[in-house]
Order: structure tokens, then sequence, then C-alpha cells
């Protein structure tokens, strides 16, 4: 799916080529990176650059793990943002990190 840059399979040979496993592995990705992204979130609304940073790189490495490369990047981005202070990238961010997100969970 070119939108989030995912290489499909990339994240079927790390499931070891089980389309069901690869389906459990979305769902804990889903589940996670919406728990992560709301960290994000609490993080921004108490200037914790510290908290965003960390969230981010959750979601970078579950989305680098799974072959999801645009979402990896842009978290990449948010958690380097975090981790030099710079809250209003991390804010800038967030919008388009947030709406992959939540496109990506229509992939099955």
């Amino acid at each position: 799916m070119s939108d989030f840059g995912w290489d499909r399979d990339f994240a079927l040979e790390q499931a070891g080529e089980d389309e069901e496993l690869l389906q459990e592995l979305l769902n804990l990705f889903h589940d996670s990176s919406a728990g992560d992204l709301a960290k994000i979130k609490d993080g921004a609304a108490q200037k914790n650059s510290g908290a965003i940073g960390d969230a981010a790189h959750s979601i970078k490495g579950a989305a680098a793990s799974l072959g999801i490369n645009h979402i990896r990047s842009i978290a990449a981005n948010m958690e380097g943002a975090g981790r030099t202070g710079n809250l209003e990238l991390a804010k800038k961010l967030m919008p388009e990190l947030e709406t992959l997100l939540l496109q990506f969970k229509t992939v099955r």
C-alpha cells in the first residue's frame, strides 16, 4: 500500500509467511499505536517533550518491524523533535501521524 509506504512482503516475511500471524501483528500495532498516540497528545498538552519522544519511539519501532515506512518516518521525526525539546515541530507532525495511523487501521 503506497500511501503508507507499506512493504507488505517484508511484514509477511517478519510473520514467517503466516497471514494469520500478520493480522495479529497488525492488530497489536493498531492497539499499541493508539495508546502511544494518546501519550503523545498528553505529552504535548503537558509540554513534556520527553514523553512525546518516548511514545513516538515506540510507534517508530513497531512501524519499522512491520515495514510501514511512512509512519516510521513521521514517528522518527517526531521522536527527534521530542528528544530535542522542539514541541512546535512535534505538534506540527501530530495531525499527519494521527491521520496515517487512523487510515492504516483499514489495512487488513
